[in-house]
């Protein structure tokens, strides 16, 4: 029952990163743009945390750490170039 679940949850998520990458294609604005770049990034720390779980190692939660944090600061710096035009004051 718990691998039914997992399958649907990654499947529900990958239907998401689909729609977010399509989002990220077609944008009519840059912020939408980034807001799909800022989402798919979520997507795919959801997608390695259920493969975490389904694997049931540690190395993928700790991953997705690092990939959060990078992605964190990876949306920052982009909305900061494209207000600013420079990243660093």
């Amino acid at each position: 029952m718990t691998e039914i679940a997992l399958f649907v949850a990654i499947g529900a998520v990958g239907l998401a990163q689909i729609l977010a990458m399509v989002r990220l294609l077609r944008g009519p604005h840059v912020g939408d743009r980034i807001i799909a770049l800022d989402t798919m990034v979520i997507n795919a720390i959801a997608l390695i945390i259920l493969a975490g779980l389904y694997f049931g190692t540690q190395v993928y939660f700790e991953s997705a750490m690092i990939i959060a944090m990078l992605g964190f600061v990876s949306t920052v710096a982009l909305c900061r170039f494209v207000l600013r035009g420079d990243i660093i004051e």
